[in-house]
């Protein structure tokens, strides 16, 4: 497409992403929200409380239910997209203070946190020990405990969910009491609170497997969509050196995966920084994110700016490094008039090009937005009660844009509904912390163990105090 783009147009998009902060978008700020209101990153609706309360102990945490009565919701830093984090007139625990390195041991690689901390807090106190976090998000933004709460993955091959590497959870229940989780103690418990949005208690410690922080080198390869699974077989998934790995395809017609896979190196990193450093100006990301999404070049913006720049320039960092990337380089500069979302979904390795070819048809035939799908690999969940995979899965994670509000919403419920039948048609399942346009019968259908998770709830929540928006529309009974 590049011999087609004129002199002049090409001039005019150097000066847009050259511009940063200079470039004025439309609908930029927003009003002050009521201070008793919680939303979440999604920034569609917004769900007003009785009270919020900022623990900054366990102590603390217990304390707060045991002197209450009624609904009790959780939040930390609010990436879920659905209101998970939320329920109307309830005591929500804003658990963002609760910070703090437990312990750390170096030899057995394992930390023991409160739930509050971030990854990139993480990072900062094990970094210097040439520790990494086993299995994380893409991005260091999220909190350990949502992100134990979501049962999260990342791109790290071979090692599945989070549940993989939890060793132990401090839980405090809607009485007050203190729970001390792991396979041994409790083990259904500790099974149904990964994963688990809040619904049994409040995680207020986690213990976590540490890996080594080892040099990487990337080297990424774009090949036909037919061509992938046999690709991830033959090169990616024996490759003793991979430690990290995903493919994203770009639309309109998500049938070239650009594979990116990060190995371990004895090469001179090309980045001397261990971590990158926080709160860096990402106007420029945001600027092409809104050029790409929003220009009639948006194809070849993303091209340029994008593919080619990962299949010709040499990469050698830290895993560190590439584990301590900012999710506000995703972040719209406002979303007042658009906002940016994520859904996934999981199928079993034999449905991969299938349900590729479907999920491409449904989104180019609603003419869904999407910046791109990003596809990931994850052997069998074996810990987690909720678990999205019963099997080894290649996960799909859309990524995509939608005009604010509520009408665009219930548009693109329509076409959700769309890819989780798919996903469901296929043997799969999809992923619970974003928009709840699931029907009830398809959220049964992905989550069958939803029946003995009612059955922990009403055990250890008998009142049903534990809510949110999530468990209020598939379990309101429990």
């Amino acid at each position: 497409m590049d011999e087609h783009i004129d002199h002049s147009r090409r001039a005019a998009c150097a000066t847009l992403l050259g511009a940063g902060t200079a470039l004025a978008l439309p609908g930029c700020g927003r009003s002050a929200p009521d201070p008793l209101e919680v939303g979440d990153i999604a920034a569609i609706d917004r769900t007003r409380v009785a009270r919020i309360a900022q623990p900054r102990s366990t102590a603390e945490v217990a304390a707060l239910l045991r002197d209450s009565n009624g609904a009790v919701s959780v939040g930390g830093a609010c990436y879920s997209m659905g209101g998970q984090v939320s329920a109307a007139d309830s005591l929500h625990l804003d658990l963002r203070s609760l910070v703090g390195v437990v312990r750390l041991d170096r030899e057995a690689q394992r930390i023991r946190v409160r739930s509050g901390m971030r990854w990139r807090d993480v990072q900062d106190r094990i970094d210097p020990h040439d520790l990494s976090i086993a299995v994380m998000q893409s991005y260091s933004n999220f909190s350990v405990g949502g992100s134990i709460s979501v049962n999260c993955h990342g791109r790290y091959l071979h090692a599945g969910p989070i549940a993989h590497t939890v060793q132990a959870l401090q839980l405090v229940d809607a009485q007050g009491n203190v729970h001390e989780l792991d396979r041994q103690r409790e083990p259904a418990l500790f099974a149904a609170a990964i994963g688990g949005y809040g619904g049994l208690g409040v995680i207020t410690e986690a213990e976590l497997s540490l890996a080594h922080n080892d040099v990487l080198e990337r080297h990424v390869q774009q090949l036909p969509l037919a061509d992938y699974p046999a690709f991830f077989a033959e090169r990616i998934a024996g490759d003793p050196l991979a430690v990290m790995h995903n493919a994203d395809l770009m639309p309109p017609r998500f049938d070239r995966p650009l594979a990116v896979t990060w190995r371990r190196s004895t090469a001179t990193p090309t980045e001397p920084r261990r971590l990158l450093p926080r709160g860096q100006d990402y106007a420029r990301e945001q600027t092409l994110i809104w050029a790409a999404s929003e220009l009639p070049i948006g194809p070849w913006l993303r091209e340029r700016y994008q593919t080619e720049p990962l299949l010709h320039t040499p990469a050698v960092m830290r895993r560190n490094c590439q584990a301590s990337l900012d999710a506000n380089a995703l972040e719209p500069r406002t979303r007042r008039l658009s906002t940016f979302l994520l859904q996934e979904y999981f199928v079993p390795v034999s449905a991969f090009a299938a349900f590729a070819q479907e999920m491409a048809a449904i989104l180019r035939r609603h003419a869904v937005t999407a910046l791109n799908v990003s596809i990931r690999h994850s052997p069998a969940d074996t810990v987690a009660l909720l678990r999205w995979a019963t099997q080894p899965v290649f996960s799909f994670v859309l990524y995509h844009k939608q005009r604010s509000g509520m009408a665009a919403d219930r548009a693109s419920a329509i076409w959700t509904r769309q890819l989780i039948d798919a996903a469901l048609a296929h043997g799969g399942r999809y992923y619970l912390p974003y928009r709840l346009h699931a029907s009830t019968r398809q959220f049964a259908a992905a989550y069958p163990e939803a029946a003995a998770f009612a059955r922990i709830k009403r055990q250890v929540d008998p009142e049903g105090r534990f809510r949110n928006h999530l468990w209020d529309k598939y379990l309101p009974r429990a």
